[in-house]
């Protein structure tokens, strides 16, 4: 920084963490090898916030630029912020607390070394290498970057006054006024440590004892307050310090102190009459505050500069004393007082720059900068000429009670205003109201009960923190009398609790201001700069402090005036008049819409009394109102592109990469120019609506041009007062085919907001870098100009580029250019039908557009041109809508490009558009119709598979039944089986069912079939689960597509009944599924060489195949229904004999019984159970009717019959025989199991009648086999009677023809003979003996006759 006295300056600043946030840097923790270092003082509430530096510094070089050194967090924390690049902060987290004054230094270019001495005795250089001009560090270090090195002459709880000379010398100043210097005597490296040695100085030399007793100080007079040495670089090793005596004293590296000068405690005159000679009396004077201060400074010379200040005097701050140290001697040269402004201030840091001495105050916690007029080569030779300049930051509203106040004339909610307030950029740091709504947090939840929801949610933003937290605490109660609302005292609670959260800020913001440290400004949170100030500025400062301004600008101070006089309602009243009207259409005369107003509102009687009067005298000393007016337009929108700063000053503050630092500066320059010409044309305003009654006489343009003028200052500065809600905003726009929308995203228009622990940049800031992107690399002034007039807001008949800012839309008339943007940005924020409105009425024809008009709009357009037909337009306003994914207006104005399209474009695109886009919305109808117009098949064919696919997603099933798709058949078939073949058939929509609809629908009943049927087979896959629950709705679905797949091969010829599909590989089924029967395979007679190699074979199911794997499943689902558990050996239940045992040994004989006769399973052990039942029942009924018998013994057909359980259970047995065994196939087989079961276990027991009867009609011989193998030789005997009378009456009823013609099982009659005969039977019953002889007479007699027979025969041959 540096100054001039050609132009005027202006403080200007900027938040620390509205650059970086505390949670984005890096941070290094530095340990040390001492023992028994005790922990760091706890901060008491007395103390500023801990991101609050208690010490900065500055540091610039041509390979770093300018970098920020703060100490914070209670001296804990050494921090470095580069403010010339884009390098991230950062920070080195000290064992115990740092001393101040902590230094910078650049060493061999290559090497930044950061020397600090803690409290704890330890001297730690640490070394951070350069990395690039751009990236100047990282928080990777090399090896030995930390070096410590213990003190020796120090105890562990130092406290002392540090100054850091160089990389090599570091000098601390004790409080008994000795002097520690440490010289570096080498520097270690990578693998070496650092090398010191100490040399403790005292200053109780034989003259400063004699000085000593001449002006008998204080024991604590010795006490260092502050020490200084030359800036580097330099060969001049010495340590200047001043004590609380005021003595200041001169240190060399060898000798000690070697001069020492007593300086007065007031200001005198002159120069010093003698080498000798004191320039104090002998009075004792107050001695100096023991805070360590900055009150001396040494430049080239070497001269010294010190400061002593007079807290008590009215006149000013202190003096200043120039001392010349040459030949090791302290020679008074000079004293001149500080400025009349600076009484009652703290200098808080003072520099020779550039030959100027700047000093910088703190006044009342606001920094400011005085600069002496003329430079330290004079003030020798030119004391009586010395005057300071006072440099101040432009003028802010403080957000007191009072201007809350204010605020809230304005029409608006309480809570929006105060708010809005408190976000506005520049007034509070994001660590500011972060701090602030913590401590408000905290004591909200200090008071008594549970603390409101609000207090205890977690938010994504500061902003929306804020907004719910301030004001949850206060509630609406009711009268206790009368039980009305009380709503006053609740909006006096309210207002009272945000003026509550507004005295935290500004608290906080307070200690954040205080200013710390010169070169830059650095204040504890802040930094800053010295900028030329703009005329403006220095009007609208010269205005507010009654300094008066320059003859030409009379009509200015006489608006100024007027405004003062209006009072603040007034005001606020006329300024939402004006506002009104600017963002109005207006049809009438400036003049005449101004002098209703005025008429209306009785303007001039909101005037205090003897105003008007004063005004009108003022104003007939201007002899021309008009060209008046128009000098005060070019000062609110003119800028003086001439600003120059010296060549050093650029190069010191703004290196060749800008950084956001320099950035958010020039911002903040723009803002305090935008507020300052904003008060000029308002109190401009004001005047004309004073002079409402002589405004006919005027030029209307310029009636216009003034409010034209207005509306793009209030323009920006309502820009100026927004915080943008985007996180990122620090990037150019690349492409500028979307220049605009991304643009307005920038500003932040995004639906999303910001982390929480992000900073939120300015909106200012985000206008600067994508409207004056070029411009920032200007000293502040100029770039800030640039920014402004590249606006083109304060440019009375320009509105083209009025589409960067945001709601400010609302000022502008409607012109195409300004619908244009406004459909850009109800675009951006949803509200779509208004963005399609908008666009439907800009299309072309451009013809009729006026000059002014199509020159704007064609400067909002992207490629900065109109465009050349209305189809190239519609093209445009689809692709708008297509990417922000409004796929209805993106089908309408594809519509529209498609019929205004010239005859040789290609369509393509568009159809595809118009097509997927009617899909995607669910019109299918339409969709349709443009998939069967669209001349490409290519294009027809790949949207009918996304047609018919969306169609099923949407459950649109009927719809696309009712749809002929005629020439595309195979495609949708060919869509709908690859979803079937793939889609998991357990989610909807239901490929396999939907392909059976469509095949049904079309007759194809073979492919339907086969639909569903391949469906089985994927489920059957599937259900390989032990979970009940998941393989019950599996089964059910399963047996569902079987049953379809049945109806539909029903539907077939049944020669013609089966399906085909392909083999899978051995090896290759899926895992679980249940193993496929045999069945032909198609190709196993047709030759191989018919077919290409890798073929898959192909199986027939028939019918009846499906009708089994039915069978078969629905019988395994009943036995897992009803055992849930076999689900963990569903590998037993997988062939159809053991789901028919399983279901025989559950008593389940009908449905046994079914399923094997379906399954074609043998009955024998189902049969043989069963009897056994039967033979149960009759022995012990209780026990068997216990069991589960519903599927037999109790269904409502058997228990209808009449009789005994043991009855009905035989009856059932009989017709269980008649149905299933009485055909060719089984041959008995099952009635000869159920007598042999019976008679194996029930010997004694003659089998039932009808068994007896239906085996000895069919079967008799066998079942004379089976009585003899059981003994039942009686009922053989008899069985076999009845046989031969049988026989002989079937004879005699019809004679043989042949000899052979009648059969006897002759041997077996006579093994029962024999096995009955009366020697080896002698147990046989008096029945059975009967019998015996019976039948060998029977037999006998056959023989005889047999005999006659064949003799009467042989007779007759």
């Amino acid at each position: 920084m540096a100054a001039t006295t050609a132009a005027d300056k202006v403080l200007i600043s900027t938040h620390l963490s509205d650059i970086y946030s505390p949670l984005q840097t890096t941070a290094i923790s530095i340990q040390t090898s001492k023992t028994h270092v005790p922990l760091p003082p706890h901060p008491t509430d007395e103390e500023p916030p801990v991101e609050h530096a208690q010490y900065a510094s500055f540091f610039h070089s041509v390979q770093t630029g300018a970098i920020l050194l703060r100490l914070i967090h209670n001296g804990l924390i050494i921090e470095l912020v580069s403010l010339s690049t884009e390098t991230p902060p950062i920070r080195f987290v000290f064992p115990y607390t740092v001393l101040p004054n902590p230094a910078l230094f650049l060493l061999d270019n290559r090497e930044l070394h950061v020397l600090a001495v803690t409290a704890s005795a330890s001297l730690y250089r640490l070394v951070i290498p350069l990395q690039t001009p751009h990236q100047l560090w990282s928080s990777h270090m090399v090896s030995n970057w930390c070096r410590e090195y213990h003190l020796k002459n120090a105890q562990d709880s130092l406290q002392a006054q540090v100054q850091v000379q160089g990389t090599h010398s570091v000098a601390l100043a004790l409080t008994n006024g000795s002097l520690i210097r440490i010289d570096a005597e080498t520097i270690g490296d990578t693998t070496t440590a650092d090398h010191w040695a100490e040399n403790l100085f005292h200053h109780n030399t034989f003259l400063a004892s004699i000085t000593s007793f001449l002006h008998q100080a204080s024991s604590d007079g010795s006490h260092i307050i502050a020490a200084a040495s030359h800036p580097q670089p330099t060969d001049i090793g010495h340590i200047w310090t001043l004590s609380r005596d005021r003595t200041l004293r001169l240190w060399t590296a060898r000798s000690g102190c070697t001069s020492a000068r007593l300086l007065p405690s007031l200001a005198s005159s002159g120069r010093e009459p003698s080498p000798g000679t004191s320039t104090s009396t002998n009075k004792p004077s107050i001695l100096l505050d023991p805070v360590p201060q900055k009150l001396i400074t040494v430049y080239d010379g070497p001269y010294v500069i010190v400061f002593i200040p007079t807290p008590s005097s009215s006149s000013s701050g202190g003096f200043f004393q120039l001392f010349n140290s040459s030949n090791d001697h302290l020679q008074l040269v000079e004293s001149f007082e500080a400025s009349r402004e600076s009484a009652h201030g703290h200098l808080q840091d003072f520099s020779v720059i550039n030959g100027y001495l700047h000093t910088l105050w703190d006044r009342q916690g606001q920094a400011a900068v005085e600069i002496l007029d003329v430079p330290m080569s004079q003030v020798p030779n030119e004391p009586e000429s010395v005057g300071w300049r006072v440099v101040l930051y432009p003028y802010e509203p403080d957000l007191t009670p009072a201007y809350l106040d204010e605020l809230l004339l304005s029409p608006g909610s309480l809570t929006d205003k105060l708010f809005s307030a408190v976000m506005r950029p520049g007034v509070f740091s994001n660590y500011t109201l972060r701090t602030a709504i913590d401590q408000y947090t905290d004591a909200c939840r200090s008071l008594p009960g549970p603390p409101p929801p609000a207090l205890i949610t977690s938010y994504i933003s500061l902003g929306e923190q804020i907004a719910a937290v301030v004001g949850s605490t206060v509630t609406l109660s009711r009268d206790p009398q009368t039980g009305a609302l009380q709503r006053d005292k609740y909006w006096i609670a309210l207002k009272r609790d945000w003026e509550g959260f507004i005295a935290r800020c500004r608290a906080v913001e307070r200690s954040a201001r205080w200013p710390l440290a010169l070169v830059l400004v650095a204040e504890r949170e802040r930094s800053g700069a010295l900028a030329v100030e703009d005329l403006p500025l220095r009007l609208h400062r010269h205005l507010r402090a009654d300094l008066g301004s320059e003859p030409q600008f009379a009509v200015c101070e006489v608006a100024w005036n007027l405004r003062t006089r209006m009072g603040t309602r007034a005001l606020r009243a006329l300024e939402g008049r004006v506002v009104d009207l600017t963002q109005q259409e207006v049809a009438f005369p400036f003049a005449d819409i101004i002098a209703d107003i005025a008429a209306r509102d009785a303007f001039r009687d909101s005037l205090e009394d003897g105003s008007e009067s004063w005004l009108v005298g003022r104003l007939q000393s201007v002899p021309d109102l008009e060209a008046a007016s128009r000098l005060v337009l070019d000062l609110v929108g003119g800028f003086d592109r001439a600003v120059k700063m010296e060549e050093d000053e650029v190069e010191l503050l703004l290196p060749q990469h800008v950084s956001v630092h320099n950035r958010m500066l020039t911002a903040a320059y723009a803002v305090h120019s935008v507020r300052a010409r904003y008060d000029f044309i308002l109190a401009l305003v004001a005047l004309l609506f004073f002079l409402a009654d002589d405004l006919e006489g005027w030029d209307p343009s310029l009636l216009a041009e003034i409010f034209a003028v207005f509306r793009g200052v209030a323009m920006l500065r309502y820009a100026a007062e927004q915080p943008a809600l985007d996180a990122s905003p620090f990037t150019l726009v690349e492409d500028a085919t979307d220049e605009v929308a991304a643009r307005l995203r920038t500003l932040g228009m995004s639906r999303s907001g910001p982390a929480a622990s992000a900073p939120m940049p300015d909106l200012f800031l985000c206008l600067l870098e994508q409207i004056g992107g070029g411009a920032v690399d200007a000293p502040f002034a100029v770039a800030a100009h640039a920014f402004l007039d590249m606006s083109g807001l304060l440019q009375a008949t320009s509105t083209a580029h009025a589409a960067r800012l945001r709601e400010t839309l609302e000022w502008l008339p409607r012109t195409p250019a300004v619908m244009y943007v406004w459909a850009r940005l109800w675009l951006d924020v949803g509200r779509d039908a208004e963005a399609a409105e908008a666009m439907d009425n800009l299309a072309g024809p451009y013809s009729a557009l006026s000059f002014e008009d199509a020159d704007a709009l064609a400067a909002i357009l992207p490629g900065g041109q109109l465009f050349d037909s209305m189809f190239a337009f519609y093209l445009h306003a689809s692709t708008l809508f297509k990417s922000a994914s409004l796929v209805d207006h993106d089908v309408h104005f594809a519509r529209l490009a498609l019929s205004n399209a010239p005859p040789d474009w290609d369509t393509t695109d568009l159809w595809s558009a118009i097509i997927r886009g009617t899909t995607d919305l669910g019109y299918w109808d339409e969709a349709y119709t443009a998939l069967m117009s669209t001349p490409r098949d290519s294009l027809r064919r790949e949207c009918t598979r996304h047609l018919v696919h969306r169609m099923c997603e949407e459950h649109a099933i009927e719809r696309l039944m009712s749809f002929n798709f005629v020439g595309l058949i195979d495609e949708v078939e060919a869509s709908l089986s690859f979803k079937a073949r793939n889609a998991d058939p357990r989610v909807q929509p239901f490929y396999s069912r939907i392909l059976y609809t469509w095949y049904v629908t079309h007759g194809d009943h073979r492919n339907a079939a086969l639909a569903m049927y391949q469906r089985a087979r994927k489920l059957a896959a599937l259900s390989n689960t032990d979970e009940p629950t998941l393989y019950f709705a599996l089964a059910d679905q399963q047996l569902e597509a079987l049953v379809i797949t049945s109806n539909a091969l029903s539907l077939l010829d049944q020669k013609d009944a089966w399906i085909i599909l392909p083999v899978a590989p051995e090896g290759q089924q899926q895992q679980g599924a249940r193993p496929e029967p045999k069945r032909r395979k198609l190709t196993k007679h047709i030759p191989e060489d018919r077919f290409a190699s890798g073929k898959r074979d192909l199986e027939i199911v028939k019918l009846s195949d499906v009708v089994a794997e039915y069978t078969l499943l629905s019988a395994q689902l009943d036995l897992v229904r009803k055992d849930p558990e076999l689900l963990r050996a569903i590998a037993t239940l997988r062939s159809p004999e053991s789901v028919v045992l399983r279901l025989v040994q559950s008593n389940r004989f009908n449905l046994a019984m079914a399923t094997a006769r379906t399954l074609e399973v043998d009955l024998t052990d189902l049969f043989s159970h069963l009897t056994r039942q039967c033979l149960r029942l009759s022995r012990n009924p209780d026990a068997v009717l216990s069991e589960d018998t519903t599927d037999w013994l109790l269904t409502d057909k058997v228990t209808s019959w009449a009789g005994t359980p043991s009855d009905r259970g035989w009856r059932y047995l009989k017709q269980s025989l008649e149905r299933h065994d009485g055909g060719p196939d089984t041959d008995l087989r099952y009635s000869k199991v159920v007598f042999e079961t019976i008679t194996g276990l029930e010997s004694a027991s003659t089998p039932p009648p009808w068994l007896i009867h239906r085996l000895e009609e069919h079967h008799p011989e066998w079942l004379i086999r089976a009585c003899m193998r059981f003994d039942m030789l009686e009922l053989a005997l008899e069985l076999t009677l009845s046989l031969i009378h049988k026989i002989e009456s079937r004879l005699a009823q019809d004679p043989p023809k042949t000899a052979m013609a009648t059969w006897l099982p002759y041997t077996l009659i006579d093994q029962l003979l024999v096995a009955t005969n009366e020697q080896t039977q002698s147990d046989l019953s008096k029945r059975a003996i009967r019998l015996r002889r019976d039948l060998h007479k029977e037999v006998s007699n056959g023989a005889r006759r047999a005999q006659k027979l064949s003799h009467r025969l042989y007779q007759e041959l």
